[in-house]
């Protein structure tokens, strides 16, 4: 393989752990350009492959969240515990069947996620107090499956739509979403890689490389994340979303 092949991948590598240790959604920039720069390999190798530095990039990121901002433990394991199995079912069944048809569902949500977070301003700008612990618990398992099983099925978007799941269900602010969300991406990443290397779908020699990149961006993304609070977080969530509406908008209407 060429080496600007592997310089590319890099640093889209970086550039996704930068934007997902903030709100989420590398993988609308790491997973095109895998599939773009590796045509010769089969999809579920190159996702495979690329699972290995989604997971190095959101590590580097949790560490850095662990250090400043409180978590929820018993909430999280819950979480963990249900996303890794969801995931792993979720990448079995894209071992048999095509995705494609999920794309415009998950155009409508998007547009509709966009328009919301723009017009209500305080939308995961302070924490919640009014939500039971009984109700956060059963949003926790409902979110862990839903979010990890396409995670495992589909990926790109998925620690966008934790950091939205944190704030509308559990009553986070967009600070500590994006510090859980990381957690509960973990578990959702590891349940995937345990199925591609059963199934012996990961190149190493390209994931190593990467892995390294995206977890230096993920460790400069937290911080930046951290030190500039839910306003930032928020303005970079929009940004991210209408980036991902572009990117389904084109695989739906002119793919």
């Amino acid at each position: 393989m060429d080496v600007y092949i592997i310089v590319f991948l890099c640093l889209a590598a970086f550039a996704a752990g930068f934007i997902d240790a903030i709100v989420g959604g590398g993988g609308l920039i790491q997973t095109p350009v895998g599939l773009i720069l590796l045509p010769n390999l089969p999809v579920s190798t190159v996702i495979g492959t690329l699972k290995i530095p989604a997971f190095s990039g959101t590590s580097f990121a949790a560490f850095q969240y662990l250090k400043k901002v409180e978590m929820n433990w018993k909430l999280l394991f819950v979480m963990m515990g249900v996303a890794l199995p969801s995931a792993f079912l979720g990448s079995t069944l894209l071992t048999y069947i095509s995705n494609d048809f999920m794309k415009p569902l998950l155009l409508f949500i998007l547009s509709l996620l966009a328009i919301y977070t723009y017009a209500k301003k305080n939308f995961g700008q302070h924490v919640e107090r009014n939500i039971s612990e009984r109700t956060q618990i059963l949003n926790a398992i409902l979110i862990s499956f839903v979010v990890g099983f396409y995670d495992g099925f589909i990926g790109p978007g998925t620690g966008s739509f934790l950091v939205v799941a944190f704030i509308a269900l559990m009553g986070f602010d967009f600070l500590h979403a994006s510090a859980n969300a990381k957690m509960v991406n973990l578990a959702t990443n590891f349940g995937s890689i345990c199925l591609f290397m059963i199934k012996g779908k990961i190149i190493w020699a390209i994931a190593l490389p990467m892995a390294a990149s995206n977890a230096l961006g993920g460790w400069i993304g937290a911080k930046l994340a951290i030190s500039k609070g839910n306003g930032f977080i928020r303005i970079f969530f929009l940004v991210v979303v209408v980036g991902t509406l572009i990117r389904f908008a084109y695989d739906v209407f002119f793919k």
